[in-house]
């Protein structure tokens, strides 16, 4: 668990110091039109996120281990080619490359945290939520250091192949870490990687195509952050230069109280519980907006919405990724991890186009409809399983 969690922190490092700085690099230091960086972007959403499933697979066939390490090694790969990439050609490679190695590696470490999560739980008594809060705060953490290193390396000279660079090296320390310390456990079934009836058990499985879609309710509400918020931040202060303090907000708030908040929920919500609660808290995130009156500086909108969305959103991931096991086969619990980021990625593709037509109507009608996308997966998520409740006997 120390490894997987160290893991999560260390990915988000390497990847949060040269994500944020892409699209100025292709703009501005490579001169392509924005329409061609949009695509590029896209692609590189579309090469990780909607194929976590064949990660996930993958996983579930040959074990965690060498799909984690390959997909390290791809993602060094990667970061190296995108360092010195300078046409379009090979700046799409490159981006599909690292894309495609977080569908690797990703379901590997989230199924296999997980799995290591219930095997401790019934060692220990303690919530597995507990467990994988600690990895979401790793995660979190991670995502704020990176962009601030990544800062500091753009102030060099070719800065942006600094960052390729350090982000390259940051994976051959997982890798190098995954290689000495990861078990070689072997495969959870022997039903071949994608074949029908491993598909079948996932795909026909009710409460968890369920769980999905009130996943999805999460994901689309919380893509609104960065399609939402700055519109509002814009509209309040005639700029959008204090998104990168609400951002701080956001991951500080994970960082300081992800960890207690769960502590506290394990043990007097149970996950389905807490899943509930989790999405009507994101949903008076968006329903505050418009009854809250200006700050001083007119940012007090926006800091309610990202404060209510960040607690909502500390209470329902980890019960989420506690449910999976509960809902799905144990040699179908990388697919499952992957189908639950696929599945859902394909609603935000679709959600954020309707949310984003919404931008030009008057305030209170978006706001409202926002806050019934999260209130929908809530009433969802109510046809769920409890969930094993995580309470402490004895």
């Amino acid at each position: 668990m120390r490894l997987l969690i160290a893991t999560q922190f260390a990915f988000n490092i390497g990847f949060y110091a040269v994500l944020p700085y892409l699209s100025t690099h292709l703009g501005t230091g490579l001169g392509m039109a924005g329409w061609l960086v949009g695509l590029v972007l896209g692609l590189r959403t579309f090469s990780q996120q909607g194929l976590f499933v064949v990660g996930g697979a993958l996983t579930d066939r040959y074990g965690p281990r060498p799909v984690v390490l390959v997909g390290c090694a791809l993602r060094i790969a990667g970061f190296g080619w995108l360092a010195f990439a300078g046409s379009t050609a090979t700046v799409i490679a490159a981006v599909v490359l690292i894309g495609f190695a977080a569908a690797l590696f990703s379901p590997a470490v989230e199924s296999e945290t997980a799995r290591e999560a219930v095997r401790y739980e019934k060692d220990t008594t303690t919530p597995r939520a507990q467990v994988l809060a600690v990895f979401s705060a790793a995660g979190q953490a991670g995502a704020f250091v990176g962009p601030l290193l990544g800062s500091l390396l753009l102030l060099l000279d070719s800065g942006f192949r600094a960052a390729c660079l350090t982000g390259a090296l940051v994976f051959a320390g997982v890798l190098a870490g995954h290689f000495r310390r990861m078990p070689r456990r072997a495969p959870a079934g022997r039903t071949p990687a994608g074949s029908r009836r491993a598909l079948r058990d996932v795909f026909g499985n009710g409460p968890f195509l369920v769980l999905c879609l009130a996943y999805s309710g999460y994901l689309i509400a919380y893509n609104q952050l960065y399609l939402s918020l700055p519109a509002e931040v814009e509209r309040a202060t005639g700029s959008q230069a204090a998104l990168g303090w609400l951002f701080a907000l956001s991951s500080l708030l994970v960082v300081c109280a992800q960890l207690p908040l769960t502590r506290w929920a394990a043990r007097r919500l149970a996950p389905r519980t807490a899943l509930v609660a989790g999405l009507t808290v994101v949903a008076a995130a968006f329903a505050a907006v418009p009854l809250t009156p200006a700050g001083p500086a007119g940012l007090l909108p926006g800091a309610v919405l990202v404060v209510l969305l960040t607690l909502g959103q500390m209470l329902l991931v980890p019960a989420v990724r506690g449910l999976v096991p509960d809902l799905v086969d144990d040699r179908r619990l990388g697919l499952a991890t992957g189908a639950l980021s696929s599945v859902s990625g394909l609603a935000v593709l679709g959600g954020s186009a309707a949310t984003g037509a919404l931008l030009g109507t008057p305030g209170p009608v978006r706001w409202a409809v926002l806050a019934a996308v999260p209130l929908t997966g809530a009433a969802l998520a109510l046809a769920l399983p409890v969930g094993r409740s995580g309470k402490r006997k004895g």
